[in-house]
């Protein structure tokens, strides 16, 4: 069911709301957190449905806000439930003129009692989340530096609070899982030298190669290649041992082959990681990613002072 409230105030919203469930027959609340969605101009269908996916795993209320401020006052509101919301209620909110300076008391009006909140930017972020004020009421604030309009990661080091994260953190999981997996096989010998090769459009590859480094506290090589020549994302990580490298290389967007001395080369299952995936991950721990925190560290300080021989 979806219904549309044209200059519209944020308490005729809620009442709306409670109707429309009451007459949905979905009456009883079982939502465990709320999610902000903040952009502007046109609505990007896509992050609501990677939030309905995600709203399978973590049933929530799903605010989107569109702030046009250049636009004349008002505020119109679209509301989502049953089958057009997943497991989650959606209300989207497009503020216009001064209504949209006042985003934080808009968005506090519709906020789940007592749930904790988190806030999304799906493309351009602010370049210190945890300052905005709609990142001030989140637990979790999310970017993606991946993005079209995402922010610089000279920025996004330079603005991290507890709490930040962002999506081309999260798809480095499969990753990070598969070269722990490689470590705690035979041979148990230790990692003299890594090198991790991606587009220089993949934020992710200077975060591995960070991660890594931090790690393994071996010197690490970050090679960017130019974007107009290779695809985005990460190609390959190798690790130098005594016995030989060992080489998880992307094959596909499906699969990845793994090489290791006085062995086949295996093809394994390695798919790029969808939004929805992404964002339902960031979604179960809402408090502060450590290891995250301390990865940008280790960015900023490569970048201050790479070492011979990284091109970060």
């Amino acid at each position: 069911m979806i219904e549309s409230l044209p200059d519209t105030t944020v308490s005729a919203v809620t009442r709306r709301l409670v109707s429309m469930r009451q007459e949905s027959g979905v009456s009883a609340l079982g939502h465990v957190l709320t999610l902000v969605i903040s952009a502007s101009g046109e609505l990007d269908e896509s992050a609501i449905e990677a939030a309905n996916h995600a709203s399978s795993e973590h049933p929530m209320r799903v605010i989107v806000l569109l702030s046009r401020p250049e636009a004349e006052n008002r505020l119109d509101a679209e509301i989502r439930v049953g089958a057009d919301a997943g497991a989650s209620d959606v209300i989207v909110l497009r503020a216009s003129g001064e209504v949209a300076s006042g985003v934080e008391a808009l968005v506090t009006g519709l906020l789940l009692p007592d749930a904790p909140v988190a806030v999304w930017w799906p493309e351009e972020a602010p370049d210190r989340p945890g300052a905005d004020p709609l990142g001030r009421i989140g637990q979790r604030r999310i970017t993606d530096a991946a993005a079209p309009d995402g922010s610089a990661w000279d920025v996004r080091i330079a603005g991290y609070s507890a709490g930040d994260t962002d999506l081309a953190w999260t798809r480095l999981t499969r990753w990070r899982e598969y070269l722990a997996a490689v470590l705690d096989q035979p041979p148990f010998e230790p990692v003299t030298a890594v090198e991790v090769v991606g587009s220089e459009a993949s934020p992710s590859t200077e975060l591995l190669a960070a991660w890594l480094e931090l790690t393994l506290g071996v010197p690490t090589t970050c090679t960017l290649l130019d974007r107009a020549l290779h695809a985005e994302g990460l190609h390959s990580v190798t690790l130098t041992r005594e016995s030989g490298d060992a080489v998880l290389k992307r094959l596909s967007p499906v699969h990845a082959a793994l090489s290791q001395p006085g062995q086949p080369t295996h093809q394994i299952v390695l798919p790029r990681r969808t939004l929805s995936e992404c964002l339902a991950e960031e979604l179960r721990g809402l408090g502060e990613d450590v290891m995250y925190g301390r990865v940008l560290e280790q960015l900023a300080r490569n970048r201050a002072a790479p070492t011979p021989g990284t091109n970060a």
